[in-house]
């Protein structure tokens, strides 16, 4: 256990924030202006080892910060969120039998638990519990490994992804699903699979779908793995991130109305130069003839006044490598066709391209054994995409890789893997800003963008975390027990919880 330290406000902060009214702090009328590019740690605490702090969610009827911790007995963890800068072990965790935590989320005194089951193939739950008293409220069965659990923003729904994946020698491989459980109609719930897309399977993979696992039917291979909701809490969106694709759900008809495939990136231009090898002497980022898979694991919606709903995504990459079945491969030990890659000896050194981790399943399109193109996984950046269509309106190219360069927590040992892996992302108000927060779980960091403008992020600066940085999460002014906004960082390499906010 490491030692638990604790930052101070500076007492300008706190003298600002003394002279702000209670008014001031609830009504959205009156907004506190807060400058994100002052954002800095107030506080922190250590949990345990890793696996100690994955992902947290806050109560603010309590002022609790409800925590997953799984680095030996499974509980959720409850602390004391109501001074930052002295976070506070309350001693009441929640202990979880038969299962463990894969994700939380409150609303309206209620905390919502994703819980896979010991045999992950099974079906999971999820079990809620009363935030003040920790009193088991209701358990609802849902689908195979429940990996991401959310409440609808207006309370009457809870959402999970239950990623269904296999067993590890294939001997069982679920159907992916999604369930809306109504907390009105006693936690009644519904299960969604994706069957019914299977007729779209060609149409699907010609833009970017991928349908790969060995024997599985269309519904097995899909593997939910994150859901955002609409302000209005109407339509749902979750990322199918082996998949390479975003789903989209209408709630109300219990329906999943759309598959986008994402498509792919290319690395063969200016704006997307990477580096692509860990043997090549440091970070070194230039154009190589490779394209790779979005991916996305994270996922946040941004909608002004009934707008376009536009949907945030932390493209972090992922690989089915299991023991009866790996899909990755180093482009060295890959046979390419001359006729595409006229250099491939040359590109084949560890150096160059060679120890790059790729896909087999793609860009091999005659199946003759040579490699005509090829595809990584993850796209090393966040997008924006139009929720309505599916069309990417942003990527943020390689301007994450570049700054955390800059930033010198540029890890080249991840250059033949997926770089920096942006894999949570949240989206706050500030006063009248919209910001984005990215996770950088391989550079420990949180990267703060400005996306007033969806069409045009701007990035502000780059925070440093705990170890391997999983959730991230922003508590709006109205919301925080101290009235400034609060960003929320989780992180499972080292069972570390840090709290940022403002300086100003």
């Amino acid at each position: 256990m490491r030692t638990k330290i604790h930052f101070l406000l500076p007492v300008a902060a706190m003298l600002a924030l003394a002279a702000c009214s209670k008014d001031d702090v609830k009504n959205p009328a009156h907004p506190i202006i807060e400058n994100p590019e002052t954002f800095g740690e107030a506080g922190m605490i250590d949990i345990g080892d890793e696996g100690a702090a994955e992902i947290s969610a806050y109560d603010p009827s309590t002022k609790r910060l409800f925590v997953v911790k799984n680095d030996g007995i499974n509980m959720i963890k409850v602390l004391d969120l109501s001074d930052p800068t002295k976070i506070a072990d309350l001693k009441k965790d929640i202990l979880i039998t038969a299962g463990a935590v894969n994700s939380l989320s409150v609303s309206n005194g209620q905390l919502a638990a994703a819980i896979e089951a010991v045999n992950k193939t099974e079906n999971g739950r999820v079990d809620v519990y009363n935030t003040s008293t920790n009193a088991l409220i209701k358990s609802i069965p849902v689908g195979a490994l429940p990996d991401m659990v959310t409440f609808s923003p207006d309370g009457k729904f809870i959402l999970t992804a239950n990623e269904g994946e296999p067993a590890t020698d294939y001997s069982a491989d679920p159907v992916g699903t999604v369930s809306i459980i109504n907390v009105a109609d006693n936690y009644a719930a519904v299960h969604l699979d994706f069957a019914k897309f299977a007729t779209q399977e060609t149409a699907l993979k010609t833009k970017g779908f991928r349908i790969f696992g060995p024997g599985a039917s269309f519904a097995q291979d899909v593997e939910p793995e994150y859901i955002t909701v609409s302000a209005d809490s109407k339509t749902a969106w979750v990322t199918l991130q082996e998949n390479n694709a975003i789903a989209k759900i209408d709630i109300a008809a219990k329906s999943i109305t759309d598959i986008f495939p994402l498509g792919f990136k290319d690395y063969n231009t200016d704006a997307n130069a990477t580096d692509l090898s860990d043997k090549d002497g440091g970070a070194s980022f230039k154009k190589s003839p490779v394209k790779s898979m979005y991916q996305p694991d994270a996922i946040a919606v941004w909608q002004q006044n009934g707008g376009i709903p536009y949907l945030f995504t932390a493209n972090e990459g992922d690989v089915r490598e299991w023991d009866a079945y790996a899909e990755n491969k180093r482009v060295k030990d890959l046979q390419l066709d001359p006729a595409a890659f006229p250099d491939a000896a040359a590109l084949k050194a560890e150096t160059a391209l060679g120890r790059l981790n790729v896909t087999k399943t793609l860009g091999d399109a005659n199946g003759d054994g040579l490699y005509e193109a090829l595809y990584s996984f993850g796209a090393r950046s966040f997008s924006v995409w139009n929720g309505l269509t599916g069309a990417q309106v942003f990527d943020s190219k390689n301007e994450l890789d570049v700054k955390a360069k800059d930033a010198g927590i540029y890890d080249d040992a991840r250059s033949d893997d997926k770089s920096i892996e942006p894999e949570g992302i949240a989206i706050g108000t500030m006063g009248n800003k919209s910001i984005a927060f990215v996770g950088l779980e391989r550079v420990d960091a949180v990267a703060i963008y400005d996306v007033t403008d969806p069409l045009a992020p701007r990035f502000l600066k780059m925070l440093k975390t705990g170890d391997a940085p999983e959730g991230v999460l922003f508590v709006d002014a109205q919301s925080s027990p101290t009235g400034k906004s609060l960003l929320v960082v989780s992180s499972e390499g080292d069972g570390v919880i840090k709290v940022y906010t403002p300086k100003n």
